[in-house]
């Protein structure tokens, strides 16, 4: 009844290739449609000065609303925390912020046109995943 079942990690390790297989098919997929070329892999992508210092502006504010959030829900009982102060919640927020701001930076300074609907509908597969993966409680895996 509590605890994680035996079959937990096999679920789990089963989860994360499929969502891996299903990003690694998509972005594919929209590159090869869009013609944009493909990105590295954790690199910072800005195109120039400005957007350097907007997203590690977002970067450093979202770092203090998590870490402000942990210490302010740290101090009450759980049943009462916030929400909107949880981590999960502040990292799902910094993604579509610091996505968005990618894509009108790309919108307006990029070479390739193309690559702002290609940020956009990333973001939008993203948002639909993490909505999908929280509303049947990851795939129904615990």
């Amino acid at each position: 009844m509590y605890g994680i079942g035996p079959d937990f990690w096999l679920k789990l390790v089963l989860l994360i290739i499929i969502l891996i297989v299903l990003n690694f098919t998509f972005s594919a997929v929209m590159r090869r449609w869009l013609k944009v070329e493909k990105r590295k892999f954790f690199s910072y992508n800005h195109l120039n000065k400005l957007h350097s210092k907007v997203d590690w502006s977002i970067r450093i504010t979202f770092m203090a609303f998590i870490i402000i959030g942990a210490f302010y829900n740290v101090t009450r009982l759980p049943a009462e925390s916030l929400w909107y102060l949880e981590a999960w919640f502040v990292l799902f927020i910094f993604l579509i912020d610091s996505e968005s701001v990618q894509a009108l930076f790309e919108w307006k300074y990029a070479i390739n046109r193309r690559n702002y609907i290609y940020t956009l509908s990333q973001l939008s597969f993203y948002v639909i995943v993490v909505i999908a993966l929280f509303s049947t409680g990851f795939l129904w895996l615990g």
